[in-house]
């Protein structure tokens, strides 16, 4: 009875049960909450206090529950590791939620895959597991904030919320003026070597 109890209190309090329960929008918000408060103590050279907000986020349930979501609703969430193991029920992503633990973290060895390339050759892929895709999601949420403020204001490639388009806008905007330069040279220096 005291058991069912603490269940009900619990499912009252907001706190989820199940991964059904899970309120995204207030995952989300608290999230990018804590992100904004780390990039704006990171413009201001709080380096402290970025560690410790950084912190706090790789250990807020609701940085756990969207590092596993991320891992399992994106193309590759069907491609196991070396330990066979997809998140691929609810119950599964729920426990998983419960294995992310940043004290005594060991990555495993990542699954060797041949992926054919257009000229006949293969090239190596390494497939990490499910919960080293999860510690890396959930990485990516405190470094991020990081990686925004400080990098370069012109650089498109693997940014959030840039893209192609972005890129070319910006190419307009510098050759398009008098003085800019005539000719853009693009070379593959990596085949010249070979």
């Amino acid at each position: 009875m005291k058991e069912l109890s603490q269940q009900g209190e619990s499912a009252l309090s907001g706190t989820p049960q199940q991964w059904h329960d899970v309120d995204w929008r207030r995952v989300q918000r608290n999230v990018r909450g804590m992100q904004v408060r780390i990039a704006k103590a990171c413009r201001e050279g709080k380096w402290r206090k970025v560690k410790s907000l950084q912190r706090m986020l790789t250990h807020s349930k609701s940085a756990r529950y969207l590092a596993v979501r991320r891992v399992t609703e994106n193309q590759g969430s069907r491609t196991a590791g070396v330990d066979r193991q997809l998140w691929d029920t609810p119950n599964a992503k729920w426990n998983a939620v419960g294995q992310l633990k940043t004290r005594g973290y060991r990555a495993r060895p990542l699954r060797r895959v041949y992926i054919p390339k257009s000229d006949g050759r293969e090239r190596p892929l390494g497939i990490p597991t499910m919960t080293d895709r999860a510690m890396q999601a959930l990485y990516m949420l405190a470094l991020s904030p990081i990686a925004e403020t400080q990098g370069d204001p012109n650089s498109y490639g693997f940014r959030i919320e840039r893209c192609t388009a972005d890129a070319m806008a910006q190419l307009f905007l510098c050759l398009s003026k008098q003085a800019s330069a005539c000719w853009v040279l693009d070379a593959d220096i990596e085949g010249f070597f070979d």
